[in-house]
């Protein structure tokens, strides 16, 4: 139920303030609703591309283990972690920031130089070229999941609170000031009458 708002007394100026708060908090309201939605619909978007994105991880790295498997059956004993100290550690990530409306959504990427296997073992089985190619694309995927998951968590958060603001907007502050100014009109006509009466009494007893 809607309540005064305390300390505005009825005057004509106090329904004029109430009267640009309304507009600026219905105005407020109606901007928060549309960022909302547009966050919404990304948020969809990105949970999609991260059930698929799951999927094609799970599938690359099952790829990979299984040539990694047959490489090491088929290589001659030592050439697989060989190769693998060749590959180097996995450096050089580069973080970047789109903005949406508002939210700093995350972008990795690793530089392609970072991510090619440097060895020469005469008759590498061509397993293990393969296993290499199911890891990078396993890498890609890896990122693109993370990047998913934390956009997921960001935009998440900021769908919470601007669910709160609208609903403040909607359902305390926007009846509560309109509740007031209702109020304040009710009083000045009241006090209207009040004068028009005592006015035509002050008449008649002349």
């Amino acid at each position: 139920m809607p309540k005064l708002i305390e300390g505005v007394h009825p005057t004509r100026m106090n329904m004029l303030k109430l009267k640009k708060r309304i507009t600026l908090a219905t105005r407020g309201h109606q901007l928060l609703s549309e960022k909302l939605d547009t966050l919404m619909s990304e948020f969809f978007e990105v949970l999609e591309k991260a059930r698929g994105i799951r999927e094609e991880l799970a599938v690359s790295l099952e790829a990979g283990r299984k040539n990694l498997a047959m490489a090491a059956a088929l290589s001659p004993f030592g050439e697989v972690e060989a190769a693998a100290s060749s590959a180097g550690p996995i450096s050089g990530v580069e973080l970047e920031m789109r903005n949406l409306m508002g939210v700093r959504i995350p972008k990795l990427k690793v530089p392609e130089n970072e991510r090619k296997m440097d060895y020469s073992f005469g008759l590498s089985s061509s397993k293990l070229d393969d296993a290499a190619v199911n890891f990078s694309d396993a890498l890609k995927k890896l990122l693109v999941l993370i990047e998913s998951e934390e956009s997921l968590r960001r935009i998440g958060e900021e769908v919470a609170k601007i669910k709160r603001r609208t609903n403040a907007l909607e359902y305390i502050l926007i009846p509560n000031l309109k509740h007031t100014n209702a109020y304040i009109r009710f009083m000045l006509e009241e006090l209207e009458r009040e004068n028009f009466f005592r006015l035509k009494i002050i008449k008649r007893k002349r």
